[in-house]
């Protein structure tokens, strides 16, 4: 489960690789090689800085409190032709999920999608050589050596996206932590006001019909109407919207919602749509929930021709009662199935073009 205090979805870092080592001048002073040779070795290379991806990091936090990241430096050559040791690399963990970008214009570094994948970020220097590489026959006694060059610095931006296969979105107090309390084992806040959930909940579905097969859902705090400009908690968390792979819309049946149930899935599907349009073509279930506290038959009946009209899978479900629950869990399943499915099949593509360099 994602739920935390510390809960931090952007950071600013400061990387920088080592610094080559400098390369040495020195000659040979061996006892009867009265006229030794340049024998300065070279510097060692600086260590690089690496971000991994980790599941065990759900959140930005450790490195909003520290953002400065400098990775070992090499040493210096020595006599004899004796290499400087090379700076260690500094391994720095960041959340499956991470986006890394230029904080100066903005570019995209990488992407981490998978758990334990590695980038360099900041490359350590190259070491510098030593006077034995400046010999030649004209110059035997070469004093001239190289310091060892800085190693890259970078100022980043780091933006954390919730990897789930299921999201849950709506206007605050649809539903939707109730629905994940149930369907998981996740322990969201929940209360009669609205904005109740403040930062993103991840639980665990098990299917146990199937094998203890699982998938990820997202409980993502409320929406509003002009969410995608800023308003409510505006854009904060709507980009971990794009990662999902399915959406459940949750719509709030009662009579306390001020909104008549196919305008609040408009307003919603509106927000979605101005923030990336690549989020309203993501598979989609509607799901009207506090179906035991609906008096007002109209309002079920409107919902339930708008979506077939528009063939949108359509549940009434009540988390406090568990009237539609298994057969909503049951339909998500099966969304999410198909959506690997397809995510695999085009992986697959993309890899056979690559291969023939398509």
């Amino acid at each position: 489960m994602l739920h935390s205090s510390k809960f931090i979805d952007e950071a600013k870092v400061y990387v920088k690789g080592g610094d080559g080592g400098n390369g040495c001048s020195a000659f040979r002073r061996e006892k009867f090689i009265p006229r030794g040779g340049p024998s300065g070795g070279d510097g060692g290379r600086g260590g690089d800085v690496i971000f991994e991806a980790s599941r065990h990091y759900n959140t930005l936090f450790h490195l909003r409190m520290n953002p400065e990241h400098t990775a070992d430096r090499g040493r210096h050559g020595e006599g004899s032709n004796r290499t400087g040791r090379n700076g260690e690399s500094l391994v720095v963990r960041v959340p499956v999920g991470t986006v890394v970008y230029h904080w100066d214009n903005g570019e995209q570094i990488h992407d981490f999608t998978h758990d334990g994948e590695r980038f360099v970020v900041a490359r350590g220097g190259r070491g510098g050589r030593g006077n034995q590489h400046f010999a030649t026959p004209t110059h035997q006694a070469p004093t001239e050596k190289e310091d060892g060059q800085p190693g890259q610095m970078f100022t980043l931006r780091l933006e954390m996206k919730l990897l789930a296969d299921v999201g849950l979105v709506g206007f605050p107090n649809a539903g939707k932590s109730t629905l994940i309390s149930r369907l998981s084992a996740a322990k969201p806040e929940i209360a009669a006001y609205p904005f109740t959930t403040k930062e993103p909940v991840l639980g665990v579905v098990t299917m146990d019909e199937y094998g203890n097969e699982t998938f990820i859902m997202a409980d993502i705090p409320g929406l509003i109407e002009g969410a995608s400009e800023g308003h409510g908690l505006g854009t904060t968390f709507l980009r971990h919207v794009e990662r999902t792979r399915v959406l459940l819309h949750l719509i709030d049946l009662s009579e306390f919602n001020e909104h008549r149930p196919v305008e609040a899935y408009e307003i919603i599907q509106n927000e979605l749509a101005s923030y990336s349009g690549e989020l309203v073509e993501k598979p989609q279930i509607v799901v009207a929930t506090k179906a035991d506290s609906a008096q007002d038959g109209t309002r079920w009946e409107e919902l339930e021709a708008f979506c077939r009209e528009r063939e949108l899978p359509l549940y009434k479900i009540s988390a406090i009662t568990g009237e539609g629950l298994t057969e909503l869990k049951a339909a998500a399943w099966a969304a999410v199935v198909e959506a690997r499915e397809k995510m695999e099949a085009a992986e697959g593509e993309e890899d056979v073009e690559q291969r023939l360099g398509l």
